[in-house]
């Protein structure tokens, strides 16, 4: 059973700390936290991405980001990304962590897998667009585990 989840993107601002609070919300009792391979370490959770979970009642206020370590890599059940390039980043700076290492997106599109987009520096549709994804890849897999 996973216990442990660890949710990456690349800054840790918007796709991976919201969907680490979506994850939290639906999977009581587990343990959640996200990364970011190239983290704006210490900044909070981007304006737009920040609104759009709190609207839904999601706590990220307290967020700050944070660089992903190999400690963080080991220790996961599971880790969650958003692309496929993070995927193989993940694995070149761990190679053990790539066995369980998957998509966040993978359920999406009837089972074939969808990478999760950045929206960062992007229009407000661009953030709908993408925490909507969040919210279906996330009730996705707290279905599963």
């Amino acid at each position: 059973m996973f216990q442990h989840l660890l949710v990456v993107c690349t800054g840790n601002i918007c796709r991976s700390p919201v969907g680490e609070a979506m994850l939290k919300a639906s999977l009581p009792g587990r343990h959640v936290e996200s990364a970011g391979l190239g983290a704006l370490v210490g900044h909070g959770v981007e304006p737009t991405a920040r609104e759009l979970a709190e609207a839904e009642g999601l706590d990220v206020e307290a967020h700050q980001a944070r660089q992903i370590t190999q400690e963080m890599l080991q220790s996961a059940d599971l880790i969650l990304v958003m692309s496929e390039g993070q995927r193989r980043a993940i694995g070149e700076m761990a190679p053990a962590a790539l066995g369980k290492t998957m998509l966040i997106g993978r359920w999406l599109d009837g089972g074939k897998g969808l990478e999760i987009p950045d929206p960062y520096r992007k229009s407000p549709e661009a953030f709908e667009h993408v925490h909507r994804m969040l919210k279906e890849a996330a009730a996705s897999w707290a279905a599963k585990i």
